[in-house]
């Protein structure tokens, strides 16, 4: 079973250097957004991964930590590129 996750592992990473091409060459920068969102989630899932092969319950807490650094940086990204609405709620 050691085998199969960290087979899994690898093909994981394989996704997050394949998910590199949209980051280089995505045409706007909601696509690199989404790119780094895909790189966050695998790199989760391939903590997850490790965790249950190594046996190892303190990497859990790890990667639940990179899951809510992931949350607040796509709350900054959308933050920052969602026009303001107007304060008085008057539809334009």
């Amino acid at each position: 079973m050691q085998i199969f996750f960290h087979c899994l592992a690898i093909f994981l990473l394989l996704n997050i250097l394949a998910g590199m091409w949209r980051v280089m060459k995505g045409p706007t920068a909601a696509d690199r957004m989404v790119s780094a969102q895909l790189f966050g989630t695998t790199g989760v899932a391939i903590l997850l991964v490790l965790a249950q092969a190594l046996e190892a319950p303190y990497i859990r807490n790890a990667a639940l930590l990179f899951a809510l650094l992931m949350i607040m940086a796509v709350l900054s990204f959308v933050r920052k590129t969602v026009p303001k609405q107007s304060q008085t709620g008057d539809e334009p």
